[in-house]
């Protein structure tokens, strides 16, 4: 009975893909994560919104590419050896990339630990997080992705 009542208390750690933008951490859901590519030309599209950045051609499907940092307000993307493009997969299967200084590495996160902001927060940037999680000393920036993919709307 003390084996199932143990059983009943262990929560699935979830898997995040840690990326780093400027000096700052952030966690994005694995299960989302289809593919992590070195950064490429990117086609401009016009009169899109001024984080997406372009598209790419991704084994022949196009992708549309999102620079975080123009998302997050940061200053602009400065491309070096280690940036990376994370290729999403959206529920609807729907594809999109974000560019990304550096992908640090992979971080199991025990979903209990992950805390909610309690400070205030700009009203805009506020839904893109998912709550903050705790990886020995680090603090790591969780993002909800559905949000920064589709935006605020209540802005």
């Amino acid at each position: 009975m003390e084996d199932l009542m143990n059983e009943v208390e262990r929560v699935e750690e979830i898997q995040y893909i840690v990326v780093k933008l400027g000096g700052e951490q952030y966690g994005i859901d694995i299960r989302y994560v289809d593919n992590i590519v070195r950064m490429q030309r990117i086609t401009r599209v016009p009169k899109s919104q001024p984080y997406y950045v372009g598209v790419i051609n991704l084994r022949g499907e196009v992708v549309p590419i999102m620079s975080l940092r123009r998302r997050f307000g940061l200053e602009n993307d400065e491309y070096k050896s280690a940036t990376r493009i994370i290729i999403i997969r959206m529920e609807d299967q729907s594809m999109v990339g974000f560019i990304v200084d550096e992908v640090r590495e992979v971080v199991n996160i025990d979903p209990r630990t992950v805390e909610k902001p309690t400070f205030r927060l700009d009203e805009k940037n506020a839904s893109y997080l998912a709550g903050i999680g705790k990886k020995g000393e680090s603090l790591i920036s969780l993002l909800d992705i559905q949000a920064v993919v589709e935006g605020n709307k209540n802005v």
